[in-house]
């Protein structure tokens, strides 16, 4: 089978390769092997590539968090109804390779009117913002700053918060050919670029500060963002887009402001997998009624992911889409 293969760490451009591998060995007892249908490309790839979480992290490896196929081999203590049934692969990386061998505790089964291309894109976002909405949007919120606002993610999240009746204030670095979809779901949206946009962002928060802010980036303008979350308030560090860590002093608890650390993989291995149906039933319910839906900006093949990983436009306009047995 083919397979794309990061050798060492390093940039995923880079290190990226696509090869033939031997195709996994028969399932074992509660495992299954799952015929990739489609995949793609998120920060948490690049980011597990790079090293960064070298101590959980062995290769040569298959990237790949995201992604949705079909189970083709059943092994001991399955139902044999599995076989033939859309999944989602969790649990792991191995995405990007036409098949994947795993317990059959981490598949989570797709609702047959979902199509491929939104069913891929069901896990690391829309479940990522929904979780922290629920979690830490409580009745009387009103002030919420979302950090890189034309994301993926942060489209979910406006999504979300409009539907609790909250407008919040986006951040985004001001990429050219970027903006957020809808602006009436945002109060205001400031650009890091701007040479006053702290001061632009503190008027757009007000004098009672930040309440909640969901903050993907770190780095400086994280620790910026941090600095006007209210004593009261949480500030939701979940992502590290910049690769620069948020200061040490957003951790002593000397403003007041609670940092907290969200990590989805955590919700995930709670417990081994077995609230996974109950965890994903509100979100496949939000996309069949045509809410948390990713834009595909680009499909390619399973050969053609390295040349596209070294394109600097992948990912301006919309998701890539993999797919896998092309």
């Amino acid at each position: 089978m083919l397979a794309a293969v990061a050798d060492s760490p390093g940039r995923l451009a880079d290190v990226l390769t696509v090869r033939a591998v031997g195709a996994p060995a028969a399932p074992g007892a509660g495992e299954v092997v799952v015929r990739m249908l489609a995949s793609t490309v998120n920060p948490s790839d690049e980011v597990t590539v790079s090293g960064a979480y070298g101590s959980r992290t062995a290769f040569p490896m298959v990237p790949g968090f995201e992604g949705v196929g079909v189970i083709d081999a059943a092994g001991p203590g399955v139902p044999a109804t599995a076989v033939g049934r859309r999944v989602l692969p969790l649990g792991s990386a191995g995405n990007w390779q036409q098949y994947k061998r795993l317990g059959y505790s981490w598949c989570v089964g797709v609702p047959d009117d979902l199509p491929d291309e939104i069913a891929c894109f069901a896990y690391i976002n829309p479940l990522t913002a929904l979780t922290m909405v629920e979690r830490f949007c409580r009745p009387g919120i009103r002030n919420v700053v979302v950090t890189a606002a034309t994301s993926a993610i942060g489209r979910h999240l406006a999504e979300l918060l409009a539907g609790r009746g909250l407008t919040p204030v986006g951040v985004v670095r001001g990429t050219p050919g970027r903006a957020v979809t809808d602006p009436s779901q945002w109060r205001a949206v400031i650009r890091t670029d701007g040479p006053r946009w702290r001061e632009e962002l503190r008027a757009a928060v007000g004098p009672g500060g930040i309440d909640v802010a969901f903050d993907c980036v770190g780095g400086g303008v994280g620790a910026d963002v941090f600095t006007l979350t209210a004593r009261h308030g949480v500030f939701v560090h979940y992502g590290l887009l910049s690769r620069t860590p948020l200061p040490a002093e957003c951790f002593t608890g000397r403003s007041g402001a609670r940092v907290e650390l969200f990590r989805l993989r955590d919700v995930i291995h709670e417990d081994g997998g077995r609230h996974l149906p109950e965890l994903f039933a509100p979100v496949f319910a939000l996309l069949r009624s045509g809410g948390l839906r990713t834009a595909v900006g680009t499909r390619v093949g399973l050969s053609e992911l390295p040349c596209h990983l070294k394109d600097p436009a992948t990912g301006r306009a919309g998701k890539t889409l993999i797919e896998l047995q092309r």
